[in-house]
């Protein structure tokens, strides 16, 4: 068996998926603890941040991770390569080193800097490198390769789930919402920073449409509009972008955050991912 391929479930990828094995990073509400994509999915998170519950997430357990590489290498894997959400948003990639550190360079770990798709689109660039029967290195190498290319934008509809996780103060936040800002978040460098405001959900999504078609420019691209309860705004987005740039995009998925991404930003959350072809 070739190289096999694990990321993680914050991803916006199903496990089998292009021959994925995804694990599930962990989603808290109140005291009762659930696997994200297993026992959780985005909408019942959208459902406790409405009604106010808490709701918390953390890593993927060390014990999931050997688990998975423990059996992948079992069934006859040559070896693994483990692509995962940013190191500095999560302690998923430092668990998995610390894993992979015990299978005798089986298991290579890859940081994509990313979340959701851009995360995703590396996992499949690695699933794709395994699926021709590449060895272990150029397969982590061929998920490396598209990180640095990959922008992420997201516009918030509120920024009261931000605070409620501690991404941003109190005080911030309670501006922002007296002011009406909802914010136009990038994800660069594995951080995520506020580039600009705006003041209405219309004005967001042409903000996101802009920078999605910055980040495109002439190249071919791929391209994800993620979104959490609000299907007919991403539905939109990703049909003006399909149009744009028809000569360009190969594909325009319609994803739905899960539980853990959605638990941070909230339902009315739209982003778009943009992926260069290599």
């Amino acid at each position: 068996m070739a190289i096999r391929v694990v990321t993680d479930s914050s991803s916006a990828l199903h496990d089998g998926e292009d021959g994925l094995t995804v694990v599930p990073l962990i989603v808290r509400i109140g005291d009762r603890e659930y696997r994200e994509g297993v026992d959780i999915g985005p909408g019942e998170v959208a459902a406790a941040l409405r009604s106010g519950e808490k709701v918390t997430t953390s890593q993927v357990p060390m014990g999931e991770l050997r688990e998975s590489y423990r059996r992948l290498l079992d069934e006859g894997a040559e070896g693994v390569v483990s692509v995962h959400l940013s190191s500095k948003l999560s302690g998923t990639v430092s668990a998995a080193r610390t894993v992979a550190s015990e299978f005798d360079g089986r298991v290579v770990v890859v940081d994509s800097l990313g979340a959701g798709m851009a995360l995703g689109y590396p996992a499949l660039a690695a699933a794709r490198a395994a699926s021709k029967g590449e060895a272990i290195g150029p397969v982590a190498a061929a998920a490396q390769a598209p990180v640095n290319g990959i922008n992420t934008y997201f516009y918030l509809d509120t920024l009261e789930y931000l605070r409620r996780g501690g991404r941003i103060s109190t005080a911030r936040a309670l501006v922002g919402t007296a002011l009406s800002v909802k914010p136009i978040l990038a994800l660069d460098d594995g951080v995520i920073s506020m580039i600009e405001k705006v003041r209405t959900p219309s004005r967001g999504l042409q903000r996101l449409a802009a920078l999605a078609e910055e980040a495109v420019g002439s190249r071919p691209a791929e391209l994800t509009v993620h979104h959490l309860q609000s299907e007919k705004n991403a539905v939109a987005l990703a049909e003006w972008l399909t149009k744009r740039f028809a000569d360009q995009v190969t594909d325009v998925r319609v994803s739905e955050i899960g539980a853990a991404l959605g638990a941070h930003c909230g339902p009315g959350v739209v982003g778009v991912v943009a992926c260069p072809e290599a």
